[in-house]
């Protein structure tokens, strides 16, 4: 029952829909040959149609658009690749026929690696790492386990303490520095800046002289231009 009234309706909506586009269809080509046909015709025309049509879509069941489809699934598992073991080796030095390292690393190819790195110190001392890596990390084990800091002797302890004391009281001391006052000027200093003051206005008065002349010469110099311009005019 729910099929058929969807198919009515959707049958519905088509044909409504064919008649707009064929009534859009002639309104264009009435409108090519005949000018003489005002737009309030076309209105009246045209309105009826689009309000059937809307009332078409409106009606038509999408329901069956909105439902859920479950589709078949089915879950596949691939294989794991076989393991893929490897083994290197090699050896170095720093120059044709010298050999100073040596590494050799073993992988069983699900995921262990262990392997063992030598190598000659500065000391001419030959050094050893075997590591192991695996799920839980990096665990190296070393030749030779480096010697642990030496300790302060009481001595060094005591020059230790001392200093730090000095250094504490020192740091209290100038906590909060003492303002100290600027120096007062001396009878010769006091003298040498008057005389610098009463020079210094001597010069000012010199250049503000020699500008005010500049300027009125200037001024002579435009005036006479003016002038022959006048009289060459």
């Amino acid at each position: 029952m729910v099929i058929a009234t969807t198919f009515s309706r959707n049958t519905l909506f088509v044909r409504t829909f064919t008649s707009v586009l064929w009534i859009i269809q002639y309104r264009e080509f009435t409108l090519t040959d005949l000018c003489g046909l005002r737009s309030q015709s076309l209105k009246k025309m045209l309105c009826p149609a689009l309000l059937l049509a809307f009332l078409a879509f409106a009606s038509c069941d999408v329901s069956h658009i909105l439902q859920e489809q479950h589709l078949p699934y089915e879950t596949t598992t691939s294989e794991q690749p076989p393991p893929r073991p490897y083994v290197f080796s090699y050896t170095a030095g720093r120059y044709p026929g010298h050999t100073d390292r040596q590494h050799t690393e073993v992988s069983d190819g699900s995921g262990v690696v262990r392997g063992s790195f030598s190598y000659v110190d500065p000391r001419q001392k030959v050094r050893t790492v075997d590591y192991v890596a695996d799920k839980q990390g990096f665990h190296p084990l070393l030749s030779d386990v480096p010697p642990e800091h030496p300790t302060d002797s009481e001595s060094v302890a005591r020059a230790k303490d001392r200093h730090f004391q000095l250094y504490a009281k020192i740091a209290e001391q100038h906590a909060h520095p003492e303002e100290v006052p600027s120096p007062r000027e001396t009878e010769a200093v006091a003298a040498a800046r008057a005389k610098h003051a009463q020079l210094f206005k001597v010069i000012a008065e010199q250049h503000a002289r020699i500008a005010a002349e500049r300027e009125a010469l200037l001024r002579e110099e435009e005036e006479e231009k003016q002038h022959l311009q006048e009289l060459e005019q």
